[in-house]
């Protein structure tokens, strides 16, 4: 897996803190969803509500948007990141106060929307 890094688009400012959207004290305010997301330790890296990011890396400040869960073969979840300007693929652990509903839906996205038809299987 490649990442790629660009420079910033000129007439987009970067995010005022580091990870997702307005800086509130010890934690920010999601630049997504708006939630007041308390700091944790180890630091927080996306939304526990909407579980987007901000791309930091390289100098892109882009969207980071959700996309898949990968299971560590510790059994450890993680989220994958992709960035929406840059396309770079990112992971972050799952914290312990994430939306679970959001994790159960990209969890099983793939069996709920398969990438092929599934009437052949009707057969079985």
């Amino acid at each position: 897996m490649s990442i790629r890094h660009t420079t910033p688009h000129p007439t987009q400012r970067p995010a005022p803190h580091p990870t997702t959207g307005t800086s509130h004290g010890d934690g920010f305010v999601c630049a997504w969803c708006g939630l007041t997301a308390p700091a944790v330790a180890p630091a927080r890296h996306h939304c526990p509500s909407c579980l987007h990011a901000r791309h930091t890396s390289g100098g892109c400040h882009g969207r980071m948007v959700p996309i898949s869960i990968a299971v560590l073969p510790t059994g450890d979840w993680t989220v994958i990141h992709r960035c929406v300007r840059c396309d770079a693929l990112t992971s972050r652990p799952v914290g312990r106060d994430d939306n679970r509903l959001v994790l159960m839906r990209m969890a099983v996205r793939p069996l709920a929307q398969p990438p092929f038809p599934l009437e052949p299987f009707g057969s079985l």
